[in-house]
């Protein structure tokens, strides 16, 4: 009965031999097909192209390009078609069908199979074709996007074929539009042309208006009207999508504009200390997440895309710890004189900056992305949500959610804000007021540390960071209430979507004049801001 344990084996054997059979002789024939294309003139090379195309291998894609390029060779000692590489008098030969080294070869021992204009034409057509029905859903959507593109009527037949066989509903629609796009660019008769029309509709974006704006620009009657009324409907979606887009770029730029004021609206706000070095405890946090990031290439290299999460706390620490020896060696003999404070703070500056360059150098340092902040997500054809952006925000909601709890739920921002509302108060009920003053500036300085961290992901990290800044923190905070938390959040947003709003019609320089001239008329009318709090600075 042994013998029966053997059968199962030797069918298995027997249909891998059929299987390995079956390639060997697909082998055989898609390597004469790759042959035929050096035998014969122009035409007959144009029938060998179309039948190894035929076949819908991929394998024959490197062999269309190189047949293009010129780099096709025929060895004359066996007819055998390589694609070639040029080596100073010799050539590399490479298999056609597998790409393997096939050994070196003198010039006089091959040809190169010659093609004209006409028969780049097919090629390109037939890489097309060969694209759009491939196994990689990836490589037919690009396909169908870069037909839809050209507009080549000659890619119609390939389109029809891929039609017919595709079965995903995007790609399909993708298709669709390629050969409305095509058809537009031929001589159709003009049923087809409207159908092409309402099919190129509904793209609905840039590329779609484009290509209606042609055909109403190039035809009349029937044509003209539809392409027309495509347009007017397309422009008026897209109008709503660019105010959707303002709004996203004004909401990230407000979220930039809240990390970076955040930590003010504490040491201003709160302390009443204007501190011209807040912009360079900015940059010290960057700097930080450049350090950690070496760190990390150097000893961690797979685990890069957990860098951040280190230099976010160590990020804290460093400009948190800068902040309570700038308040303890600083700041803590000027409070009430705020002009004094304003100087003192813009020498420290100047001496932070300078270390930075004489540590760093003056030149910008790279800083880079994790992949989980890398790439963006396309909600319609009209709005694109960019990664990193978008983890911006989160890490901004998040770290304002954060100082919300720090100040109104923990021990110690009741003694800040007993200390901020009253001092002599504060002092006769035990609260050691010195020490309060100086971990409320470390905690302002700490945000703006990890401020840093995020503004590195989306501008370059060098000694001049902070001032890009400084200036934008100072408005966030005037205009949102000094030493408001909320008043805060609200300017950073209402200042991020108007200069987005503004830019497009004004300039970048002019909508932050504008802002500017703004936000002066508005303190005018309201010199505390949207929402005034009050605190020392008000009292004094």
């Amino acid at each position: 009965m042994k013998w029966l344990l053997l059968v199962p084996a030797i069918v298995m054997q027997i249909a891998f031999a059929s299987v390995d059979q079956a390639r060997a002789q697909d082998d055989a024939a898609m390597r004469a097909g790759i042959d035929a294309l050096a035998d014969g003139g122009f035409n007959e090379r144009q029938v060998a192209i179309d039948e190894i195309v035929a076949t819908g291998d991929m394998r024959v894609a490197p062999v269309l390009q190189a047949l293009a390029d010129g780099l096709l060779l025929q060895r004359k000692s066996d007819g055998q078609v390589f694609i070639g590489e040029k080596d100073g008098r010799n050539f590399f030969l490479f298999d056609a069908l597998s790409g393997a080294a096939a050994g070196e070869a003198k010039r006089r021992e091959v040809a190169k199979v010659r093609v004209n204009n006409k028969l780049r034409r097919a090629i390109s057509a037939a890489l097309g074709g060969l694209q759009l029905r491939s196994n990689d859903p990836g490589v037919r959507r690009t396909a169908a996007d870069a037909v839809f593109k050209s507009g080549d009527p000659a890619a119609i037949p390939a389109l029809d074929a891929a039609i017919a066989e595709e079965t995903e509903a995007a790609i399909l629609d993708a298709l669709k539009q390629a050969r409305a796009a095509a058809v537009l660019n031929s001589d159709a008769d003009e049923d087809a042309k409207l159908a092409a029309v309402d099919a190129i509709a509904e793209r609905g974006n840039r590329e779609a208006l484009d290509w209606l704006i042609r055909a109403r620009d190039a035809s009349d009657g029937a044509l003209k009207g539809a392409a027309t009324r495509a347009i007017a409907d397309i422009e008026r979606s897209l109008a709503v999508w660019d105010a959707a887009q303002n709004v996203w770029y004004g909401l990230s730029l407000g979220s930039v504009l809240l990390l970076a004021a955040i930590g003010l609206a504490i040491t201003f706000g709160v302390m009443g200390v204007i501190n011209m070095a807040h912009g360079e405890l900015v940059m010290l946090g960057a700097y930080t997440t450049f350090v950690v990031q070496e760190v990390f290439r150097q000893s961690f290299p797979g685990a890069f895309d957990y860098s951040l999460f280190v230099a976010v706390p160590a990020a804290f620490l460093v400009s948190g710890a800068v902040g309570i020896a700038m308040e303890r060696g600083v700041i803590r003999y000027l409070y009430g004189r705020p002009l004094e404070t304003l100087l003192a703070t813009w020498g420290i500056s100047l001496v932070l900056q300078q270390s930075v360059r004489t540590i760093f150098g003056p030149t910008n340092r790279e800083v880079g992305t994790p992949s989980w902040m890398s790439g963006s997500v396309e909600l319609t054809s009209g709005l694109v949500l960019t990664s990193n952006r978008i983890a911006i925000i989160v890490f901004a909601a998040l770290v304002f959610i954060l100082l919300t709890v720090i100040i109104r739920r923990t021990t110690f921002g009741l003694q800040m804000r007993a200390v901020t509302q009253n001092r002599p108060m504060a002092n006769s009920v035990g609260i050691r007021s010195n020490w309060v003053d100086a971990l409320t500036f470390g905690l302002g300085s700490a945000i703006a540390g990890i401020a840093g961290v995020a503004l590195s992901q989306i501008d370059n990290v060098s000694p001049n960071l902070g001032q890009s800044y400084i200036i934008d923190s100072f408005l966030v905070v005037v205009f949102g209430g000094v030493g408001n938390l909320w008043g805060t959040l609200v300017g950073a947003m209402s200042l991020g979507i108007l200069n987005k709003f503004l830019e497009p019609y004004a300039g970048a320089v002019l909508g932050k004049i504008l802002i500017l001239v703004l936000v002066i008329l508005f303190i005018q009318k309201r010199p505390r801001g949207l929402f005034a709090l009050k605190g020392r600075a008000v009292e004094a």
